[in-house]
């Protein structure tokens, strides 16, 4: 099993390495101290687990989590000093698995690595029953049941528009005309209650990425 753990401060990267150590024996864990070299070495090697920091040197966290997400399938660990529901939500929109605070490593970062290699995302237990946290997830349902409201094919071309591809690319990976690619996003942005006369729909949908990518897979 391999790790990273990205942190400018070394003093708490070796504190991090002998917890590791000790409930994980046999990793071999290499350390960086700017998000540039790590998502470098991240996206050559594609470690099992990634423990990133979010103020780094040339590269913060978030964007170097961003950046390998949809390119390897290394899972990424935010620990950072930020207990703080809105940078989780940036954290879970970057495709992070797990999110730590500094304050409850020793408490918290064994957990949390084997819950993300069993699978399932893990938060910080402090910002569990925050009342933002709450608000976010109530948003998430919103989102949830607006796009249950579209057909599979309405729900294929949103995937791809999140992944900037253009109408008439669309239209041919769907093997349909751009009008109909056109329609599509026409419908879409009805059901979604968006503007289709701009760029609203394209925003939504980079907005919410990561919702959208695990509901058509749920599908």
């Amino acid at each position: 099993m391999q790790f990273v753990i990205a942190d400018d401060h070394p003093i708490f990267r070796g504190g991090l390495i002998s917890l590791l150590k000790v409930d994980f024996p046999n990793v071999q864990i290499s350390e960086f101290s700017d998000g540039d070299e790590a998502e470098q070495h991240i996206l050559n090697a594609t470690p099992d687990v990634a423990i990133l920091d979010i103020d780094m040197p040339k590269k913060n966290g978030l964007d170097v989590c961003l950046h390998i997400s949809d390119k390897v399938a290394t899972r990424v660990i935010i620990l950072t000093m930020y207990n703080d529901a809105e940078m989780l939500r940036k954290a879970k929109a970057n495709g992070a698995w797990g999110y730590l605070v500094k304050d409850n490593t020793s408490d918290e970062l064994s957990e949390c690595i084997k819950t993300i290699l069993s699978g399932e995302k893990y938060i910080a237990k402090s910002l569990r029953n925050s009342k933002l946290l709450r608000e976010i997830e109530r948003k998430h349902e919103e989102i949830h049941e607006k796009l249950s409201s579209l057909s599979q094919t309405e729900l294929k071309t949103l995937k791809l528009v999140s992944q900037k591809f253009s109408s008439k690319e669309i239209a041919e990976l769907l093997f349909v005309s751009p009008k109909s690619v056109e329609n599509y996003r026409s419908r879409i942005c009805k059901k979604l209650m968006l503007d289709a006369r701009n760029n609203s729909l394209l925003l939504w949908v980079l907005d919410h990425k990561e919702l959208i990518e695990e509901y058509v897979e749920e599908k």
